[in-house]
């Protein structure tokens, strides 16, 4: 419809803080822990009644990995770290050093898959607001960002809407961790969506969980069939030739969590749908919840192990691979994962291999084959830092990379490490009274190796030397 409807009212400003995160997931659970403990005061905004993003809304996991691609040496710590070692002592996680690739935990997939990390979502949702509130952050929740606040270059805030009605809230410094960049887009900064050559972005997939599935089973099954590039692969192909697999997959999406006879299943797949339209939205959490049903139907007439297999429950949300990647000062591209550039502006090092779903097809996923990745490489803090606004950083997977970058570096623990750098900005940005574009880079880098992330051994040993 062309109609418009011109609608205005004076809103309340209802808080004023020195750094804003919007959205909990795992970038903005790292950068308002980072940015309370350093110092500033810190309010956290989240549409859900809980926290963690596609960790709990999305039932997304296991955290893949925060070690090198060979599985020799970790490097995403900090935060993350600290994170998984709560949720271990409860019973709510293995730490990634214990999982082996090929293993169950890691979907029974060798490449990109080793020393990933299983947890439990309530384990997750509960710690994650025990370090919150620990660092003294401000929590409002409930609540949708709408717009942003702009003064001239300059992003002082945001509109939001909950229970209580529209309201203003006002920041020193916004950093948006929507993983959308809804705040970025609205304040005016350049964004990409999709690949280039269409603007197609990667499926959605809805999760969901089983149980009463024989472990065994399922295991004896694939070790007798290595010839599956995937879980049940063969399977999946005589059911697809009989009409009894609707989905885009070639091969089933599974991986053990820490109870017997349960598995989170990634294999739901909708296609052509763009996470920023709230039709296609809504439309892909429909098709996901049938696909659902549908995967149930053949899990118990095909897969040896699945036999007498319940549906546990599905995700809050339909789970979302990609959308806006803003325009920052520095663009990260597939070269400079290849080639494993160093970045002097470098605050985080990942090593999880490009990983495209197909927009248009069943084909995708991690595969040497297609792109190359370096063993560990650098992500520049040049990303987080939009070309043409001033008081706003971004963080997680809508930061300025490519869309062949963003597959490798879009999962948890690198959002995790790109949070924390974002949040111990900002709160230097504003014990300096200088802009996060103008914050310095080893005085950073310094803080965050101080505070337990690995920026690589040369500035280590800078650090070190340093405190001596």
């Amino acid at each position: 419809m062309g109609d418009t409807l011109r609608y205005a009212q004076d809103i309340p400003i209802t808080k004023e803080t020195e750094v804003l995160v919007v959205g909990a997931g795992p970038a903005g659970l790292a950068a308002a822990i980072a940015s309370a403990r350093n110092g500033a005061r810190t309010l956290l905004v989240e549409r859900y009644g809980f926290l963690g993003g596609n960790l709990t809304a999305g039932m997304v996991g296991p955290c893949m990995t925060s070690y090198s691609l060979d599985g020799t040496q970790q490097l995403i710590k900090g935060i993350f770290e600290e994170f998984v070692l709560r949720m271990e002592e409860i019973g709510g996680a293995l730490h990634p050093s214990k999982i082996p690739a090929g293993s169950p935990y890691s979907g029974f997939i060798v490449y990109g898959h080793d020393k990933v990390t299983p947890f439990e979502v309530e384990a997750a949702k509960q710690v994650a607001l025990d370090m919150c509130l620990e660092a003294g952050v401000d929590l409002l929740l409930h609540t949708f960002v709408a717009d942003a606040l702009v003064d001239g270059d300059r992003v002082t805030g945001v509109v939001c809407v909950n229970k209580s009605g529209p309201q203003g809230i006002r920041a020193g410094i916004t950093i948006d961790c929507s993983a959308d960049a809804d705040v970025a887009a609205r304040a005016g900064v350049p964004f990409k969506i999709g690949r280039d050559e269409d603007g197609l972005t990667q499926p959605m997939t809805l999760f969901f969980r089983v149980a009463n599935v024989d472990d065994q089973r399922v295991q004896e099954y694939l070790d007798a069939h290595p010839e599956d590039f995937r879980p049940f692969a063969s399977l999946v192909q005589q059911a697809r030739e009989k009409g009894e697999f609707p989905i885009p997959r070639r091969g089933i999406g599974m991986y053990k969590t820490l109870k017997d006879g349960v598995w989170r299943i990634n294999t739901t797949r909708i296609l052509h749908v763009n996470g920023t339209n709230a039709e296609d939205l809504t439309r892909a959490e429909i098709e996901g919840r049938k696909q659902v049903l549908a995967l149930m139907k053949f899990f118990r007439k095909w897969l040896p192990g699945f036999e007498n297999c319940v549906l546990l429950d599905t995700a809050t949300q339909i789970g979302v691979r990609e959308t806006r990647r803003i325009v920052g000062e520095y663009v990260l591209t597939l070269d400079d994962l290849a080639s494993g550039r160093h970045f002097p502006d470098v605050i985080a090092l990942a090593g999880y291999p490009v990983d495209i779903h197909s927009p248009t097809g069943d084909g995708g996923g991690v595969s040497p084959d297609e792109f190359q990745t370096a063993n560990a490489y650098e992500i520049p803090y040049r990303s987080l830092v939009p070309i043409n606004r001033e008081q706003l950083l971004v963080a997680g997977r809508s930061i300025s990379a490519t869309h062949e970058a963003m597959a490798a570096i879009r999962v948890m623990p690198p959002a995790f490490a790109m949070g924390q750098a974002a949040g111990t900005a900002a709160a230097m940005a504003i014990e300096r009274r200088v802009t996060p574009r103008e914050v310095p880079i080893k005085e950073l880098q310094t803080l965050l190796v101080r505070q337990g992330a690995y920026l690589g051994e040369e500035i280590a040993k800078e650090v070190n030397a340093s405190t001596r």
